[in-house]
């Protein structure tokens, strides 16, 4: 291809894959990146040596350098983002942008994390504070969590647009309901609202099943450009276009609880595939709380701002609701080991291949879903990427 062709390619997911998942206590973090690496390049049926472009962040101190050395990889191209969930959406931008300027051939997006085998060994505690550098020294001396953050945010959402706490427990329904159609989520029983009503309360108004699973895992992403698509041994899925934002840090800078830097980063990444939200047909969205699905449906066009409850309801999230949404049961019953937004990415790719299993969504006369939206958040709504996908 010649250098002005490169200058412009289209970019495709070509291989994806996750690690062992949920309850890993023998690995380590290193162990997960391989598995997971190992995994998608062979989903991906290419050589790695056609891998020049190489992604990870995570928590702890794995630096892309350690992980590409580990992995036995000597990348040309390199990002090391940390913006929290949503680190994965953004370096999926960047990749496909390097990809399609000619910069990279293939590009490796990593992760691995033994969060909860850490905790429970005793390792490490849990991060509820994200320390006090910086500007957030002015607020931990308050006591203010990431779990009690997202808790004020949801109230303000409730206090101005009369948002329930039914309507945000039926999120985490519906979420298990998805879940119960995968046999590697963490969590598969059904749940009630009344069971997220009557659950222990973690910070008002969120209970235990507001909230996140925390879990063991590693995932991977490939993408390719355009001319090594004909190699691959399954079906491309198309990068149609992407979005970045970043919001604030510090709570008091946060000019508006009730809507997130989804709603910039989504109206990028629509307009840049040309399509628009009511086109969507599976969206894999970061749900650490059930909170942050009901902002993100609404930031990214799917209802208006404070229908997110009713938008969320009678079953629109699940399998075959209107909206399929975190079909693998998200981070709130499937697999959440301290950052997901890798995950959402093999979520919709697999849709998008019809690879999904039981839990495959299907459109009228059982067609395969077209297009699909992965949207990562960072922080306490601090970050958002936002990709669009499609087949064909």
């Amino acid at each position: 291809m010649s250098p002005a062709a490169q200058r412009n390619r289209k970019v495709a997911v070509v291989g994806v894959s996750l690690s062992d998942c949920g309850r890993v206590d023998t690995a380590t973090p290193y162990a997960l990146h391989a598995q997971a690496a190992r995994r998608a390049l062979a989903d991906s049926g290419l050589d790695r040596s056609v891998v020049d472009g190489f992604a990870s962040a995570g928590l702890g101190t794995l630096a892309p350098v350690e992980v590409a050395e580990y992995l036995g990889l000597r990348p040309t191209w390199t990002d090391s983002t940390a913006v929290g969930g949503s680190t994965w959406e953004v370096m999926a931008a960047h990749a496909a942008d390097a990809i399609a300027a000619g910069h990279a051939r293939a590009v490796l997006l990593v992760y691995g994390s033994t969060a909860r085998a850490d905790i429970r060994a005793g390792r490490r505690t849990a991060n509820l504070s994200f320390g006090a550098r910086g500007p957030l020294q002015f607020e931990v001396p308050y006591g203010h969590t990431l779990v009690a953050k997202y808790a004020m945010a949801a109230r303000r959402h409730m206090h101005e647009y009369g948002t329930t706490l039914e309507q945000l427990a039926d999120i985490a329904v519906q979420a298990r309901i998805n879940a119960g159609h995968n046999p590697d989520a963490m969590f598969r029983e059904p749940i009630t609202v009344d069971d997220v009503l009557s659950g222990p309360m973690i910070a008002d108004p969120f209970t235990k099943l507001h909230c996140c699973i925390r879990s063991d895992g590693g995932c991977a992403v490939l993408l390719a450009a355009e001319e090594y698509v004909p190699d691959t041994a399954k079906a491309p899925v198309w990068v149609l276009g992407s979005g970045t934002a970043v919001s604030h840090t510090t709570m008091s800078e946060w000019e508006d609880f009730t809507v997130s830097p989804a709603a910039a980063s989504g109206r990028a990444a629509f307009a840049r595939a040309g399509v628009r939200p009511s086109d969507i047909d599976v969206a894999e969205l970061y749900d650490a709380f059930t909170y942050m699905t009901l902002v993100t449906l609404e930031d990214l066009g799917f209802c208006a701002k404070g229908e997110g409850g009713a938008f969320a309801a009678k079953g629109r999230l699940t399998r075959d609701g209107e909206l399929p949404t975190n079909t693998d049961g998200g981070g709130l019953s499937a697999c959440h080991p301290g950052m997901r937004g890798l995950f959402l990415l093999v979520e919709a790719v697999r849709q998008l291949r019809g690879e999904a299993g039981e839990r495959q969504v299907r459109k009228a006369g059982g067609r395969l879903p077209e297009l699909a939206v992965a949207s990562g958040t960072g922080g306490w709504f601090c970050s958002a990427g936002t990709v669009v996908l499609g087949r064909g």
